[in-house]
């Protein structure tokens, strides 16, 4: 990609491209999936269809996320922000006004919260599929189990969701204080790819949407393929 294609200019300085289309997309995708999923949950039994749909998606988003850690474009790669202990403790004074710069992907410590996020959905997620509402609902994947199992399962299902509610509001407070006192704006860039204040030099050179709907599309007939055979469930509780 050209030099001028990767670095934009405008007021306040050249805004560098970082985030690729694909993971931005698949971020907004999966916060309103969550969100979707803890509506309807509140909602109650009426809404339990389109709360099974939102875990499902749920679903397909967390792995295609793990996968873009492999094979994205450089950011999007865990191997450019996951950092063992040391790396973590070295990059605490930039969480400081005056030792924050701007970084081009995810701080050491950023890195580490979006792998705890990323976990807990695919824990949830999956239980969902095994769960039961003890009412009338199953999930899709019921069939495989005996009702005491996903009854334990359920209320997994249900603990895990107060540890996501702490950990998006770990993951909303952090945007903030990153907003309010360290004056960078970490929302806009999930919008528009670009941040300010990036060398051009550590610019994506490929957003590699073709391989991403590839993948996704490849996850969305597996999880397709995976709950049309599974067996039919009988409400046991």
């Amino acid at each position: 990609m050209a030099e001028a294609e990767r670095s934009e200019g405008g007021e306040g300085g050249a805004r560098t491209l970082v985030w690729d289309l694909p993971l931005r997309v698949g971020h907004w995708a999966l916060a309103t999936a969550v969100a979707g999923a803890f509506v309807t949950d509140w909602i109650g039994p009426t809404a339990f269809p389109v709360h099974a749909l939102c875990g499902e998606a749920v679903l397909v988003l967390v792995a295609f996320r793990l996968l873009w850690g492999v094979v994205g474009p450089a950011h999007a790669r865990f191997t450019d922000f996951v950092r063992g202990p040391r790396a973590v403790w070295a990059s605490l004074p930039s969480l400081t006004p005056a030792g924050h710069r701007p970084r081009a992907g995810h701080t050491p410590l950023g890195g580490w919260m979006v792998l705890a996020l990323l976990g807990l959905l695919a824990v949830q997620a999956t239980l969902g599929l095994f769960a039961n509402d003890d009412i009338s609902h199953t999930g899709p994947l019921y069939g495989y189990v005996e009702g005491h199992l996903s009854n334990q399962l359920s209320r997994w299902h249900g603990r895990i969701a107060n540890a996501i509610l702490v950990a998006v509001a770990l993951h909303v407070g952090a945007a903030l204080y990153y907003r309010r006192v360290l004056g960078e704006d970490l929302v806009r860039p999930l919008l528009t790819g670009r941040k300010r204040g990036i060398d051009a030099t550590e610019a994506i050179d490929s957003q590699r949407i073709v391989l991403a709907l590839a993948i996704a599309a490849a996850l969305v007939a597996l999880l397709a393929w995976v709950l049309a055979t599974a067996p039919e469930a009988a409400l046991d509780l």
